[in-house]
């Protein structure tokens, strides 16, 4: 087996890992890079497992069964993979709020390796259709992404303003084009600034929208970036960040950034509602997911792109 550990990531031979009762064991087909996994890599989130395997966008085959799934079966492993389903959080359905919630690459190995484990009320039935490599950004990604549009709360025709456009924004973006949103992108890159105005972007800019917006996304870590997305929302407008992790957001002045009820609102992880939600989604409409492909061996590589932003759409490790 193949198994990443260390800063930076080195290759290394482990034991295929034994699933306990009530996991998967799942051949690993391709995993996609996250810039969670950089966060967790470059030491920005506390360490919860020394050692640990990134990677949580997992596509898999079945090796060992458990719950309603077969041998054979192709799956994907999402971040989300514990909840307690008892606390006032789980009760309400809010499960991405649990304190005792674990994710995978984080509190257990993940997917940059050759097999790997899960829950299997944590696993995920995919979508028929897509390639292993098309489908693992989906499972991060494309998930988050569709949270934090439902953290928007963009009104029905609304304008939507996403901010830096990766992996996890080009796959929004084509959701809110489906919803009927008018998408305004704002990003440095060329390339996907371009790769916007094909995914059906009203807008794809360096700087400013050319119009004010009634909801916005921010998928940049950049803290600076809030009181310009919060100048550009109209009255009423609603900011979702959807990072897990940012850099400092200056401060702010509460007449140009606050006042008119505009709002701020943070995503933390996602629900398996929201997964089911999304996948069923991506099973009715056709998301053209910008792939770069890499070995598991340029792990290092591919997390160097996409730390300098060399990466156009979503990098993903493939078996």
């Amino acid at each position: 087996m193949l198994s990443w550990q260390t800063t930076p990531l080195r290759l290394v031979d482990v034991p295929v890992p034994s699933p306990a009762p009530g996991e998967l064991l799942v051949r690993v087909l391709a995993c996609g890079v996250c810039r969670t996994d950089l966060h967790v890599v470059d030491g920005d989130l506390p360490v919860h497992r020394p050692s640990v395997v990134p990677g949580h966008q997992v596509v898999g085959e079945v090796v060992v069964a458990a719950g309603s799934f077969v041998v054979g079966e192709r799956v994907g492993i999402a971040w989300l993979r514990h909840t307690c389903g008892a606390c006032r959080f789980c009760v309400r359905g809010a499960e991405n709020l649990c304190p005792s919630s674990l994710y995978t690459g984080w509190d257990a190995d993940g997917g940059y390796a050759s097999y790997a484990v899960v829950p299997a009320d944590y696993a995920l039935r995919l979508p028929a259709g897509y390639s292993a490599e098309a489908v693992a950004p989906l499972l991060c990604a494309g998930i988050i992404g569709y949270r934090a549009l439902k953290r928007a709360s963009v009104p029905d025709g609304g304008r939507l303003g996403i901010y830096g456009f990766g992996g996890s924004a080009h796959l929004a973006l084509q959701v809110a084009v489906a919803r009927g949103y008018e998408v305004h992108v704002v990003t440095r890159s060329e390339a996907a600034r371009s790769l916007a105005m094909s995914l059906g972007a009203a807008s794809a800019s360096a700087a400013v929208p050319p119009v004010l917006l009634d909801s916005a996304v921010l998928f940049a870590p950049v803290g600076t970036l809030v009181p310009a997305a919060l100048e550009a929302l109209d009255r009423g407008g609603t900011l979702a960040i959807a990072g897990i992790h940012l850099s400092d957001v200056p401060v702010l002045n509460y007449s140009r950034h606050l006042f008119q009820e505009r709002e701020v609102r943070s995503v933390t992880a996602n629900t398996r509602a929201d997964a089911a939600e999304f996948l069923s989604f991506c099973a009715s409409h056709r998301l053209e997911v910008a792939v770069r492909p890499y070995a598991l061996s340029e792990a290092n590589l591919a997390l160097s792109d996409l730390r300098a932003g060399r990466v156009t759409g979503a990098a993903v490790l493939v078996a």
